[in-house]
């Protein structure tokens, strides 16, 4: 019995850290770029777009799809990056152990 509390007071130590991570990733703001540093898109650690900041030698009208396809790719490269950052972060609260599928810690 006295493993089991102890394993409670770890997961509840781990839910608190998870939290906090969470928080810290909320704030975090992650860049993704394309076209050569030509688009940029910033996201914050739930990959919700913030800023896109696109250079102006591609406002041509005739490359609108070009332009689109670029900030697709941008939105991609940052989510990418905000996974990764989460991951990354999960690795080190769970002291790199996976956590079983479905299990979570909120």
């Amino acid at each position: 019995m006295k493993d089991l509390m102890g394993m409670m007071k770890q997961m509840g130590q781990m839910q608190a850290r998870f939290k906090e991570m969470q928080e810290e990733l909320a704030r975090a703001e992650i860049e993704g770029q394309s076209g050569g540093g030509l688009v940029h898109l910033t996201v914050d650690g739930k990959g919700e777009v913030k800023r896109v900041r696109i250079d102006p030698s591609l406002m041509k009208p005739d490359e609108v799809e070009i332009l689109e396809d670029l900030i697709v790719a941008a939105a991609a490269d940052a989510r990418a990056k905000a996974d990764s950052a989460m991951q990354s972060k999960m690795a080190e609260i769970t002291g790199g152990i996976p956590l079983p599928p479905g299990m979570k810690l909120f």
